[in-house]
């Protein structure tokens, strides 16, 4: 037969003050990886109008580049994009055996070099577009 255990407070809010580098790196992979999900299913539904021929995909293609909130939005899927393929890098290392005792600074550096790629790119996606 089965028993039960006193578990004791199962969603306690208050742990993610507990968090280390290595949980922060976890959930934000997990994040990013479910955004690229989400963005997959948005880049399929655009490409589908190709299926209704040139003009319709041509102006669904013009229609959302001419939006400022479309362009912010790409900026951070670069950015969710960037850090989802850094810390991927940085956990195949990882579990090859290189840089065990350094991961905490990996994942810091991997943070700092999306915000700098993200950055540097800024006025890319944005020109045009205010």
């Amino acid at each position: 037969m089965s028993q039960s255990y006193d578990r004791g407070l199962i969603e306690d809010f208050g742990r993610w003050r507990e968090f280390t580098a290595g949980m922060w790196a976890w959930v934000f992979h997990k994040f990013t990886g479910w955004v690229l999900i989400g963005y997959l299913f948005t880049h399929i539904a655009v490409l589908s109008t190709s299926m209704q021929g040139a003009a319709t995909f041509n102006d669904t293609i013009g229609g959302l580049e001419g939006l400022a909130l479309v362009r912010l939005m790409e900026v951070g899927l670069l950015a969710v994009a960037v850090f989802h393929i850094l810390n991927g890098v940085r956990l195949l290392f990882v579990d090859l055996g290189v840089g065990l005792e350094s991961q905490d600074k990996s994942f810091y550096a991997s943070l700092v070099l999306t915000g700098v790629i993200v950055v540097a790119s800024v006025p890319t996606f944005v020109s045009g577009a205010f």
